[in-house]
């Protein structure tokens, strides 16, 4: 298992090439909250979420070998993997299942990546991407079961943790690589709460049954959170210091995009808004004094869609 330290040599790592990005802390009732409230603005990192930070570290703690590097996505890491490819200098081809949305697809090839849509779910273009590297010889970029990359996702949560003081922080889970990587950075000293729409209950699921286990994947947020499985290392550092898994409906996620983009003009996309959402629908339920967290994690999304 990765730890603190592990995180905190990856921060020190990827720091030039990573925005610091901006938190709004906010007072008790706000987007009817009882308690007060701190948004870090994630989805203002390069590349439009969280993800750049994990690649850029797999990158440069990698050998990148002449053939560049291979990565699947639903959308928000490939992004991420295109963009610190052509910051570094490496080529990069990136697979994404059918349902990835126009505007990550449109994103990935103005970095400049070969592109290739496989599949309908992310599992499908995970396995070619696989086939792809086995042939060229890539270097794979994992979206989130690879503790290198998680290790970089994770400085996220010590950045926030010095930019605001907070008892909790909800966290949104797809594959499990951003809420391993907060754990791992601050899960000894703040509570963590795992949230997931309904139609992605990949660690839900998975606590319940105390492994990973496949699930259907369906909803406003399966490009994002749309892994069917939750990585097994991801797993092992949730189980231990994840303390409250949470379900939210797409309903609850739109009303969230709907009411960041009306009270604060942030757009985000279903994944970036999902923890917020739980606050909002009640999902879960600050204690009378405890001071709360989410990360506004991606905004690979078009306007029109939180309409």
């Amino acid at each position: 298992m990765i730890d603190r330290s592990t995180v905190e040599a990856a921060w020190r790592l990827i720091q030039p090439h990573v925005r610091r990005t901006p938190v709004i802390e906010l007072p008790a009732g706000s987007f009817g909250v009882a308690a007060p409230l701190a948004l870090k603005l994630e989805a203002m990192q390069v590349s439009g979420s969280f993800k750049g930070r994990g690649a850029f570290h797999k990158l440069l703690a990698s050998a990148v070998p002449a053939a560049g590097i291979v990565a699947a996505s639903g959308g928000n890491h490939g992004a991420a993997a295109a963009y610190a490819a052509r910051a570094l200098g490496h080529r990069a081809e990136i697979f994404v299942p059918t349902i990835a949305s126009p505007a990550k697809v449109a994103r990935l090839k103005a970095y400049g990546a070969i592109v290739h849509q496989i599949g309908p779910v992310y599992a499908e273009a995970r396995a070619a991407s696989e086939r792809r590297a086995a042939e060229t010889g890539a270097l794979i970029v994992y979206a989130y079961d690879d503790p290198v990359v998680f290790a970089g996702a994770g400085s996220v949560a010590l950045e926030f943790a010095e930019q605001a003081k907070f008892d909790t922080l909800l966290v949104a889970v797809g594959g499990g690589g951003l809420i391993a990587g907060c754990a791992a950075a601050i899960g000894a000293d703040v509570k963590i709460v795992a949230v997931e729409t309904e139609g992605t209950p990949t660690l839900h699921e998975a606590l319940r049954a105390g492994q990973p286990v496949d699930v259907a994947i369906s909803g406003i947020a399966a490009d994002a959170l749309g892994a069917s499985r939750i990585g097994t290392p991801n797993f092992e550092i949730a189980r231990k210091l994840v303390r409250e898994s949470v379900l939210v409906s797409d309903d609850a996620v739109r009303t969230a995009q709907r009411a960041l983009w009306d009270e604060l003009r942030v757009i985000a996309e279903p994944a970036g808004a999902t923890g917020l959402a739980a606050l909002m629908a009640g999902a879960y339920r600050p204690a009378a004094g405890e001071r709360v967290a989410t990360l506004i994690c991606g905004a690979n999304t078009e306007l029109a869609s939180i309409g």
